[in-house]
């Protein structure tokens, strides 16, 4: 049974995905020239798992916070301001960095570009945040907590969306049935991501 994360969890969930996505190449390219890189990671996704918390659901394998996911209804997943006051993420928000914020908008703004165009009007899931830990990673934690979102993907019957920035995460994705439908250039970074979707067996909506 998967731990469901609360309010009083945030720092920790927000520092266990920190040291996930250390080493990720898009976040990594939007933080370039941050002088901490954890402290900037750990605001971005303070932000995140607030905003799960408050509009969708995050879970980790157990209390001791092995690994972290979040998954929100499509029409949550571009955050608004308001939104991000509703869910307590505006102090995170003022402790990244200068570079990284200016950096964050132009750097998706083709996702979010893609995301209007072809999934406006539709219901679906999307996986906000996934990320295991190194010393974690190779203990069945990342497919526990993917599963919990594939879980609740079959019993609404709903597609599950997820982007993944690196040829390694599509390979992951690949592995439970994800497939890719855009490949999408991120000019601002000079990478890619992947929007993949899973459909679930019975589409009931």
């Amino acid at each position: 049974m998967l731990y469901e994360v609360g309010k009083c969890d945030i720092p920790r969930a927000a520092a266990v995905l920190a040291d996930a996505f250390r080493e990720d190449p898009i976040w990594n390219a939007v933080c370039e020239g941050e002088t901490d890189l954890q402290k900037t990671l750990r605001a971005i996704f303070e932000i995140a798992v607030r905003h799960g918390l408050t509009y969708g659901k995050v879970f980790a394998p157990s209390e001791n916070l092995e690994g972290i996911v979040a998954w929100v209804p499509g029409e949550h997943i571009d955050m608004t301001a308001w939104q991000m006051l509703r869910s307590g993420g505006l102090p995170a928000a003022m402790r990244i960095g200068r570079t990284a914020a200016k950096r964050m908008g132009p750097a998706f703004k083709p996702v979010t570009e893609y995301r209007k165009a072809h999934l406006k009007g539709r219901e679906y899931l999307y996986l906000y945040v996934f990320g295991v830990p190194p010393m974690h990673r190779g203990k069945g934690f990342g497919r526990t907590l993917i599963s919990a979102a594939i879980e609740d993907s079959e019993r609404l019957g709903l597609p599950l969306y997820v982007g993944a920035g690196s040829d390694d995460n599509v390979s992951l994705y690949e592995h439970f049935r994800f497939r890719i439908v855009e490949k999408i250039a991120l000019p601002a970074v000079g990478l890619f991501d992947w929007e993949m979707v899973r459909e679930p067996a019975i589409q009931l909506r």
